[in-house]
């Protein structure tokens, strides 16, 4: 069983007010990080860095992002609390749990396998019922439990891949950052009811690259 102290609840509490003060203002989502233990997603190396607004490295050449990024991702999908969220890119699984702290169901694509796993260990061991977890390849989506309400993007892709827009509802939401280079825009797209997209355009952000297919890995 995890051990949360009333040490991390106290470094949970100062982090949620870091990224209220760089200026998220949806206070759903600030609550969330302010409920979910960050440092059981991490290597015992970064438990004491858990709760500083970093990226810190969860192996396969993968990073659990910083804090604000993933509730400035969170804020600008605008998640509520009846709808279901495909996120591709599972990675540690903490913006999984976020999410689920925010919607009825998350549904999480991971390509790599190891990671997939101990994402798995570590949200049953949390105790959330209501995310599913998947190993495949993200770009594909997962057109058998679609369509979603909104999709958020974790990883860098130059473009949004076709399978997603497909999956989404009309007035649905998808969130990624966009680009082909070190630097990528963070883009949300609105699906309209004749099946095209308006778009938006935000801060920029550097994440790794979203890549094809799927891949065991130890």
């Amino acid at each position: 069983m995890f051990v949360d102290t009333y040490r991390h609840k106290g470094m949970r509490q100062r982090l949620a007010e870091t990224v209220r003060m760089k200026g998220i203002s949806d206070e759903r989502v600030v609550q969330a990080i302010a409920k979910v233990p960050r440092h059981v997603f991490l290597d015992m190396a970064f438990v004491e860095k858990a709760y500083d607004d970093a990226a810190f490295p969860i192996g396969q050449g993968q990073t659990i992002s910083q804090p604000f990024t993933v509730a400035y991702q969170t804020e600008l999908l605008n998640p509520e609390p009846t709808e279901r969220v495909l996120e591709v890119g599972t990675g540690s699984g903490y913006q999984a749990c976020i999410l689920a702290e925010l919607v009825k169901e998350v549904y999480s694509i991971e390509r790599i396998q190891s990671l997939s796993a101990t994402a798995r260990g570590t949200i049953a061991e949390l105790g959330y019922k209501n995310i599913k977890l998947f190993h495949g390849d993200g770009n594909l989506g997962l057109p058998a439990f679609a369509p979603y309400d909104k999709i958020l993007i974790t990883a860098a892709t130059p473009d949004f891949p076709d399978a997603l827009l497909q999956q989404l509802k009309v007035g649905g939401v998808i969130v990624a950052p966009v680009g082909r280079k070190r630097i990528q825009q963070m883009v949300r797209l609105t699906k309209n009811e004749d099946g095209t997209f308006e778009q938006e355009r935000f801060d920029q952000f550097q994440f790794v690259p979203m890549l094809p297919g799927k891949r065991g890995g130890k």
